[in-house]
């Protein structure tokens, strides 16, 4: 498959070759779908915690004797029948959401994803992303934030995949609304899912090739 390479202008520029094995993938809902919802669940943060009845303060203590009270029986006031007490039930930071995404699959899912980013014109190539920088060799956001103004995906979610990791796209971006970026040998499915165009250099294909079809 051919496609267009644009400057950081907009202007088609030449063309550039997508490897087959990777943009030429039939699309798969069910794998897509499957991996999305493992790798989703490996980012989630389980920090949710609540206490048992063994885990409470105090109710060393019967709140009152077992008979001739009238009242109903309790040996605790940190049961969970009590105001104050432990939580049944309850989220537990030792509850597992991770799950293991085996290599293929997720490769697999990435290659689709990308075919159907190449297919739907969601996929924008350009020849390099030269940023002038300060002194501090961070990029500036208002240049990158121009660049994208040139560009198709204007106004939509992007994720802009660089070859190796560069400082300087990494802060000129991660301040731009709906705008992201990464290495290329570390994209995965579930981050094309969360954002409409891929955008990336020419070098960009070859890391991917290099990094995916070992």
């Amino acid at each position: 498959m051919k496609i267009d390479v644009l400057n950081q202008n907009g202007e088609i520029t030449g063309s550039a070759v997508l490897p087959k094995e990777i943009f030429e993938v039939k699309f798969s809902a069910d794998l897509v779908h499957q991996i999305a919802v493992l790798l989703s669940a490996n980012k989630r943060q389980n920090s949710a915690h609540t206490k048992n009845r063994g885990e409470v303060r105090g109710g060393g203590k019967k709140p009152w004797r077992q008979k001739g009270t009238g009242r109903a029986r309790h040996g605790s006031i940190r049961s969970p029948l009590w105001r104050g007490g432990g939580i049944t039930f309850g989220p537990r930071t030792e509850r597992v959401f991770q799950g293991e995404v085996p290599k293929k699959m997720r490769r697999k899912a990435l290659f689709m994803v990308l075919s159907e980013k190449a297919k739907n014109g969601e996929l924008i190539i350009l020849d390099k992303i030269e940023l002038a920088g300060t002194q501090n060799g961070c990029g500036k956001t208002k240049e990158m934030a121009g660049i994208l103004q040139k560009l198709p995906c204007k106004g939509h979610s992007t994720l802009i995949a660089t070859p190796d990791y560069d400082k300087k796209v990494f802060l000129a971006s991660r301040n731009i609304k709906k705008t992201s970026s990464e290495d290329a040998r570390n994209l995965n499915a579930l981050d094309l899912l969360n954002t409409k165009y891929l955008l990336m250099t020419k070098q960009s294909i070859n890391t991917i090739k290099n990094t995916f079809l070992k």
